[in-house]
């Protein structure tokens, strides 16, 4: 489709460029200036804009028609013969029809009208095929014969046509969407979805974003079919994760992790497992060196993770790393079932793992295997004997009884569960724990779960990239490759990944690098989100916007007791919406360390009979962190509820003006002591309020009754210089103290 300059076509309609661009500017649109190329939407601004002086229903078809020359109406369709003579008449150039004598149609409905440019029948003539190329289907120009071929075009169609049946717009949506945007998804103007936006009650311009489901209920009620957009992001493109056909899969050797109570003997059953395994024939011995290892047991493979932990444990499901296919738990028989071993049996089935159990320790007198098994049952592990699906395995790793039959249980489990893996493909899995060592840098122990790792493969893991330079076995040897169920310790990383991250082989080292910092970026931007200060003024707002689940609290109070009766009185308001939690209370003045605390943490510093140091005071302004100081744990109770329930009023906040330390200290019998004070920060007024702080706590707060620079009266002393200072009703002044100047002021929420 062919574009028109705004000044071309400001000339054609006899009208001001200034003009064209205001108005296309102010209906959203993109034109810059009167040299700037517009596009169909600006041609249907502009269009649309003319016509509006139509208040009777006239299209634009019928307000060309007022500026062309009158084309005769078709009343019912010719015959044959009648337009063959008609086509034939109209291809003799010496017949062609004269417009002279017809009349012409000037719509003088609008406030001003050029007659002049009317009266040229070229400039008809020009104006016609530059907006015919730039309307759209519904906005028709009707205009005279020009050339043969419209002639020949135009006799043929009749004025009043059957509308075609318009096909149903199909649209993609993404999560979210510019207003402009959908607009031209819609084909349609952006005004009309403003329009549409605000019937049901969403208040947006053409620059902002509407959610999917916003997007969709307009475009729907426009009549267009919609679906989600897929956004396919450079990950997707790098990490090959499509699922592997049947036909590539091949058996991979289990993976077992031991849990177990403390103390239940999970150590020693793996190193009866390891003394079996050698003496089964294996040569050398098989040593843990990397937290991982692996057996063999009647030609199969079997591989044993060493978690340090089930928190451990816990963190790789979090991640998404279904590590391990069977666990085998381990219960003392003269101990039962503990707090700890119903802890991992509930790890266990929600990570949807196969369970073993080995009672050990049989060889005690005091052993009761029966009470074991009733007590499993109690925990619904339900064992075979009993009618359930859990094998169990009466075991001894003193004596090193029944470790065989355990081995082959672990060995039988995995035929049921018909373990499989493509080991034709880039390698994936898991980072089951990494280090920084001296000589080589970070080492990671990974357990390749699917494809083969081999020696020289970059590896993303997390935010970590780097390409594998050594690789070694369970043995401590070097190998050159690793398939399924394989575990390995690789250099190479750029840093130490964590526990439980997922990695994958790539080919292009370049885009790894790049998803690496986009990474590193997101979580850049995702801690400073999570670390910006929450106050009790916007604490309200932010429960309300559900991003605050928490709120945690700091406490600093003059004595112990006082400490533990602010802290059960805060927790107590937590609710529903949001947990009121205490994560650190002490006594003593507020320092920096508790203002770094509150950082990390996104807390709140209570005071109550304290003030914070001058270090405290500056990190606090720095990062912006909420301190608020109480002298009575009511109000500072009740503050907080009102910040909780968005009731927080309007009320004065102190505002500290400067500092004085006491150096010297004068009795005078009729005014009491006075004390020679040092300004160190700010000034001291003689209007303000002091309280005087003795080793960070408050022992009194009230009126400057005199100030004095040598003998004369002051009524503001800034700082760096000296004065004389005397407290109404107090005389108990030390040196060292530290005098507050603070005043009152009135806070707007």
């Amino acid at each position: 489709m062919a574009k028109i300059k705004v000044n071309e076509l400001s000339k054609t309609l006899g009208v001001k460029s200034s003009d064209l661009v205001e108005l296309l500017k102010s209906a959203g649109s993109a034109v810059k200036g009167y040299s700037s190329l517009m596009s169909d939407m600006d041609m249907n601004i502009v269009l649309e804009h003319y016509t509006k002086l139509y208040d009777d229903g006239t299209d634009i078809y019928e307000f060309m028609k007022s500026l062309c020359p009158a084309v005769p109406e078709v009343k019912e369709e010719p015959k044959k013969e009648e337009k063959k003579a008609e086509v034939k008449e109209e291809k003799d150039p010496k017949k062609q029809p004269n417009h002279s004598n017809e009349k012409r149609y000037v719509d003088t409905r609008a406030n001003v009208v050029d007659l002049d440019k009317y009266k040229d029948s070229e400039k008809i003539e020009e104006l016609a095929p530059e907006l015919k190329d730039t309307v759209t289907n519904k906005q028709k120009i009707k205009k005279g014969p020009k050339n043969k071929s419209q002639a020949k075009k135009e006799a043929f169609v009749p004025k009043h046509t059957e509308p075609k049946k318009k096909e149903k717009l199909e649209i993609e949506i993404p999560d979210e969407i510019v207003v402009s945007e959908l607009a031209e998804k819609l084909k349609t103007t952006p005004n009309d979805v403003i329009k549409r936006l605000m019937l049901i009650g969403v208040m947006a311009n053409l620059n902002q974003t509407v959610d999917y489901d916003t997007a969709a209920l307009i475009a729907e009620d426009m009549g267009a079919k919609v679906s989600k957009e897929v956004i396919v992001t450079k990950e997707d493109l790098l990490f090959n994760d499509t699922p592997d056909k049947p036909e590539d899969l091949v058996p991979r050797d289990p993976v077992v992790v031991v849990m177990g109570h403390v103390d239940h003997g999970k150590t020693s059953l793996l190193d009866a497992i390891r003394k079996t395994n050698v003496a089964s024939g294996e040569a050398g011995g098989i040593t843990q060196h990397i937290g991982a290892y692996r057996i063999k047991i009647n030609d199969r493979q079997i591989t044993f993770l060493d978690t340090p932990g089930h928190e451990a444990f816990t963190a790789m499901r979090a991640r998404g790393a279904q590590v391990t296919d069977i666990a085998i738990l381990v219960v003392a028989a003269d101990d039962g079932i503990m707090p700890q071993t119903i802890e991992a049996i509930n790890h266990a089935k929600a990570a949807g793992l196969t369970i073993i159990v080995a009672i050990n320790k049989i060889d005690k007198d005091n052993a009761d295997v029966e009470r074991v098994k009733r007590e499993l049952s109690e925990n619904d592990v339900l064992i075979e004997e009993w009618g359930g699906d859990t094998i169990c395995v009466e075991v001894s790793a003193k004596q090193n009884k029944n470790i065989s039959e355990l081995l082959e249980m672990v060995i039988l489990s995995a035929d049921m569960l018909e373990l499989k893996a493509n080991p034709n493909r880039k390698a994936k899995g898991t980072v089951i724990e990494s280090r920084l060592d001296k000589g080589r840098g970070p080492v990671a122990t990974v357990l390749v779960q699917n494809g083969t790792l081999h020696q020289g493969d970059v590896v993303v893991a997390g935010t970590s990239v780097g390409r594998v330079r050594v690789m070694t076995d369970d043995k401590g040897g070097k190998i050159k490759q690793a398939g399924p169920s394989v575990p390995v310790e690789i250099v190479g990383l750029s840093e130490a990944p964590e526990g439980g991250e997922l990695f994958f082989a790539v080919d292009d080292e370049r885009a790894a690098r790049d998803v690496v910092e986009a990474r590193k970026q997101k979580i850049k931007d995702e801690n400073i989100k999570a670390a910006s200060a929450v106050s009790l003024d916007d604490l309200f707002s932010k429960i309300s916007e559900g991003e605050m689940k928490n709120l945690n609290i700091i406490v600093k109070a003059d004595v112990q007791g006082s400490v533990e009766a602010v802290r059960q009185s805060l927790e107590k308001l937590s609710n529903d919406e949001v947990k009121v939690k205490v994560i650190h209370g002490a006594v003593g003045a507020v320092n920096e360390s508790d203002v770094m605390l509150a950082s990390a943490s996104n807390a709140i510093i209570v005071g109550f009979n304290v003030r914070p140091d001058s270090g405290a005071r500056v990190a606090a302004e720095a990062k912006n962190i909420d301190m608020r100081m109480y002298r009575v744990i009511y109000d500072a109770i009740d503050e907080i509820e009102a910040a909780m329930k968005g009731m927080l009023a309007p009320k004065f906040r102190e505002k500290v003006t400067g500092h004085a330390e006491v150096r010297q200290t004068f009795k005078v019998s009729s005014v009491g002591t006075i004390a020679g004070c040092y300004v160190t920060d700010g000034s001291v007024s003689r209007n303000n309020s002091v309280r005087i702080v003795r080793d960070g706590i408050v022992i009194y707060e009230g009126q400057i009754e005199s100030l004095k620079r040598f003998k004369d009266d002051a009524k503001e002393v800034a700082a760096g210089f000296e004065c004389g200072m005397s407290v109404e009703k107090f005389n108990d002044i030390k040196e060292g103290d530290v005098f507050e100047s603070f005043t009152m002021e009135e806070v707007e929420r």
